[in-house]
């Protein structure tokens, strides 16, 4: 079925609120898990084989005729790669640097997603971009003032709780360690969704994706972990059977937002995509207000106030550029595999 545009932009952004919201609600639940007992290895082993296997029916239905022809060495590489990156390298490096840090910093970082998908794509010359732009340099103001109001929300909503994770002097170089971690993870996973973007060009079955990448970093992140410490420690041995059925809901859950976010990729790029992340900070926020009572700070709400601003200019801007004429743009196509901001799918 084809969707007109303005349907589908709709549908793109409507459903990325929601998935992020998703998200949001996700973050918390998991850190309440945690606080359990249970394995954060564990958590990511089971979690992303129980989504991926939960997906293979959907893929087999729904995507078996766009499965390609053959698989080339290329298209294995890639979602080898995905899978080591999205799933093993980004989770691992990512509780090291919780493990060094604090839960604060850690819910900060991902906020700079959407920057480095900027970066990397216009690095690589996949970003339609020209500092002469005018819609260009709306597109980057857009980013900086959503990622601005981003960090500060989470800095200005944690200052308090913040203070009982003050650092002693000899602690300082697992803190720049665990800072390094976090940085490097969040660079991975910028650099996992440029790359899932461009896979979709030759594999355009997001379901699919998901389960091979899902199966195949789970196995990587077991294995990791067996050769490691021996074993795969699930945790508090007294978990209810209640707790791990919503772990393993929220498994679910998470990979089919996953899939939507692959597929919205496939239509506009995922530097669209990553310019929505920063609303999961503000769904915990929210949810952290209404389920556990914890108060909204005047400066945390000037920045998601900050943060829907430039949510707002970037969107526009994007909507300006695609409309703008091509020589206006001063951008040689040829020289541009792929348009980021364009549908990768004809």
């Amino acid at each position: 079925m084809v969707l007109s545009s303005s349907f589908e932009d709709v549908l793109v952004i409507a459903g990325l609120v929601a998935v992020e919201g998703l998200l949001g609600f996700y973050t918390i639940f998991l850190s309440r898990i945690l606080e359990l007992g249970l394995s954060p290895v564990f958590l990511v082993v089971a979690g992303t084989f129980v989504g991926g296997v939960f997906l293979i029916p959907f893929a087999v239905l729904l995507e078996r005729k766009k499965w390609p022809a053959k698989i080339t060495p290329a298209m294995v590489f890639q979602l080898v790669l995905i899978s080591l990156g999205g799933v093993t390298m980004f989770q691992g490096l990512l509780l090291l640097g919780i493990k060094r840090t604090t839960p604060i910093v850690a819910s900060i970082t991902p906020n700079l997603i959407p920057g480095f998908v900027f970066i990397i794509a216009a690095l690589l010359r996949l970003e339609k971009f020209s500092i002469r732009c005018k819609y260009s340099q709306a597109k980057v103001l857009g980013t900086i003032v959503c990622l601005g109001g981003a960090i500060a929300m989470s800095i200005l909503q944690n200052r308090t709780s913040s203070s009982k994770h003050l650092l002693l002097p000899g602690e300082s170089v697992n803190w720049i360690f665990g800072c390094l971690f976090l940085l490097a993870a969040i660079i991975i996973v910028s650099f996992i969704m440029v790359l899932q973007a461009t896979t979709m060009v030759t594999f355009p079955a997001p379901f699919s994706i998901c389960v091979i990448t899902s199966l195949l970093g789970s196995f990587l992140t077991g294995s990791l972990q067996i050769l490691v410490e021996g074993k795969i420690d699930v945790g508090t041995p007294d978990l209810s059977i209640f707790i791990i059925f919503l772990v393993v809901s929220e498994s679910i859950i998470s990979s089919a937002c996953g899939v939507y976010q692959i597929w919205c990729m496939s239509k506009k790029g995922p530097l669209l995509v990553s310019i929505f992340s920063p609303i999961q900070t503000v769904s915990a926020t929210v949810l952290s207000l209404m389920l556990f009572g914890q108060s909204i700070k005047l400066g945390s709400a000037i920045g998601m106030l900050f943060m829907v601003i430039g949510l707002y200019v970037f969107l526009w801007a994007k909507r300006k550029e695609h409309y703008e004429p091509v020589e206006s743009s001063k951008i040689d196509a040829q020289n541009t595999p792929f348009d980021m901001e364009n549908p990768l799918l004809s």
